[in-house]
């Protein structure tokens, strides 16, 4: 069974905003330093964000990147965009050659994908964001909002907010934030909990296809789930003439799309590639994925997300 592949936008000017609050009882507590009079006075508010960058004369790396990955006519377009721009000093801060390397045109990819990172659609001001917990990026994965003794952007300081332009806002941070440059299968070898799972995406020929540009959801069974199946079952399920069946199993553990944990609790079920649902939950023991408890939520992939699971979910009639 071939997975469908989805096709992931770079950027776009969607005006729908990508931000998500959990909570609004600390907004604008902690607010970094709003922008200063000048930008307003150098015309700031009239120019887009691209120009308005420039204009300040501390985002050279930046304009650099972003003429570099190709993006400069998509950040001056309607939008609205909210982007957390890191200054020259940000990008100094990594390690030697990184932005040199990062600006060869073979590398335009990878830095396209830390560029939509750092952009959220829609305009939203510091007395949103300080009452958040997270953003989706344009990149397609999630930041972190921290906004306890001032705001963070994943483990980036937002140094000054609230920078109008024609086409959005922008928020200074003091780091550049790097999203996961590894793909659903590289994240989850890395791990080293999932040697029983890679072999069998290697037995089933679906490694290729997860490698892909997705995005998917993974609901993935550690080592110990699988161990939990009776004696020779996974044995049994590796063999090349049980290759479909094993191929039932894995795409059962698989949702098109980037689902994160708190949007597959409130939808309650999610069709997988394999073809059938799952029933997703939550509890006070935890949230289960059919009867497979989630251990570890929102893993975070170049082209998706992984859910830990204790447990491998079969599919129905197996």
């Amino acid at each position: 069974m071939k997975i469908h592949l989805f096709a992931s936008a770079i950027i776009t000017g969607a005006a729908a905003t990508g931000v998500h609050a959990q909570c609004s009882s600390n907004a604008a507590q902690d607010t970094p330093t709003v922008a200063n009079a000048s930008w307003q006075e150098r015309g700031g508010a009239t120019r887009d964000i691209v120009d308005t960058a420039v204009n300040a004369g501390s985002f050279n790396t930046l304009a650099a990147a972003l003429t570099a990955a190709g993006l400069v006519d998509a950040l001056k377009g309607d939008g609205p965009f909210t982007v957390f721009a890191p200054t020259d000093a940000a990008f100094a801060k990594l390690p030697a050659g990184t932005v040199e390397n990062l600006l060869k045109p073979e590398n335009r990819s990878a830095l396209q994908a830390i560029l939509t990172y750092h952009v959220v659609s829609g305009k939203v001001m510091a007395s949103d964001v300080t009452g958040l917990d997270y953003a989706e990026t344009l990149n397609g994965q999630r930041v972190n909002i921290n906004s306890s003794g001032g705001v963070r952007i994943n483990d980036a300081r937002v140094t000054s907010t609230d920078i109008e332009a024609s086409n959005g806002v922008i928020h200074v941070i003091d780091s550049v934030i790097l999203p996961s440059m590894e793909d659903v299968v590289e994240v989850a070898v890395g791990a080293g909990t999932f040697k029983t799972l890679a072999a069998a995406l290697d037995a089933a020929q679906l490694i290729s296809t997860l490698k892909g540009d997705g995005p998917f959801t993974v609901f993935a069974p550690t080592d110990a789930a699988f161990a939990k199946l009776p004696s020779g079952t996974v044995e049994n399920l590796l063999k090349p003439e049980n290759r479909d069946q094993l191929r039932a199993v894995l795409t059962y553990h698989v949702v098109p799309g980037r689902v994160y944990a708190d949007q597959a609790i409130k939808a309650g079920s999610a069709k997988t590639v394999q073809g059938s649902e799952v029933r997703i939950r939550s509890s006070s023991r935890g949230a289960y994925v059919n009867d497979a408890r989630i251990s570890k939520t929102d893993i975070q992939a170049v082209n998706g997300v992984i859910h830990v699971i204790d447990s491998v979910i079969l599919p129905p009639g197996m």
